[in-house]
């Protein structure tokens, strides 16, 4: 009942806006023509990493980067690609306190990992270095991941630790350079929190592959079964997404 009164009135006071344009919209969200102008991944995909084809293959197919150098990861998926369209909603969870898009971006999380959600156990965050924790306040990829496991009745574990603070990754200048940037960055100090369970780990970009890619070694090494990473978006050009 209280709830059904205060959202008018907090509408009323703070309208809700496109987090992409800052145009008036009913619910927290998209305008229509913001969202007509995001690239959602829910077309055929490499079996692994995720990466679009541009074109429908038979059965289950595996990029060449995948076959080069495959992952430490079982599969990797997202909601959309990470490009002008969809990164000012992204930074705005990620730098600007947005935390109310957190509910939102869960949803759509939960939607385009099912799949994946229903054969894991728990869901695990990439975590940050405490000290940018301190900066930032909060993580919005443990914002989320407690959100979604919250949703579908999962564990959420913060298991991953940043045991070195790093630069960041947006600074570095190739793929190369981001593998070097987060090599043994990330331990699991409780290795019973994962071990022998499948993983969903969690976060909201996924550039090159460095991180998720650190962190899935880090739970492998820890007795994880199998380890899905789930985000919200990914850079979708690339060859080099993993190599």
């Amino acid at each position: 009942m209280l709830g059904n009164v205060a959202k008018p009135v907090l509408d009323l006071l703070f309208p809700p806006l496109c987090i992409g344009c800052r145009a008036a919209v009913d619910e927290a969200g998209f305008c229509a023509a913001c969202w007509s102008g995001i690239t959602f991944l829910d077309g055929p995909g490499c079996a692994c990493c995720g990466l679009p084809f541009p074109v429908a293959l038979e059965g289950e197919n595996v990029c060449a980067a995948c076959l080069a150098n495959p992952p430490a990861f079982d599969s990797a998926r997202a909601i959309m690609a990470y490009d002008d369209k969809s990164r000012g909603a992204i930074l705005a969870l990620k730098h600007a306190d947005r935390l109310d898009l957190v509910p939102g971006f869960a949803r759509w999380l939960g939607r385009s990992g099912r799949a994946i959600l229903s054969q894991c156990d728990l869901v695990v965050p990439v975590p940050l270095h405490p000290w940018r924790l301190w900066q930032r306040r909060y993580n919005q990829s443990a914002e989320m991941a407690r959100r979604l496991a919250r949703d579908f009745g999962l564990a959420c574990e913060l298991a991953l630790v940043r045991s070195r603070a790093t630069p960041s990754q947006g600074a570095m200048a190739s793929a190369k350079a981001r593998r070097r940037n987060v090599q043994r960055a990330f331990q699991v100090p409780q290795a019973s929190q994962v071990a022998g369970k499948s993983v969903v780990l969690l976060d909201d970009v996924m550039t090159t592959g460095a991180t998720v890619q650190a962190c899935a070694r880090a739970l492998k090494r820890a007795g994880a079964a199998r380890v899905h990473v789930l985000t919200l978006a990914r850079v979708v050009k690339a060859p080099d997404v993993l190599i």
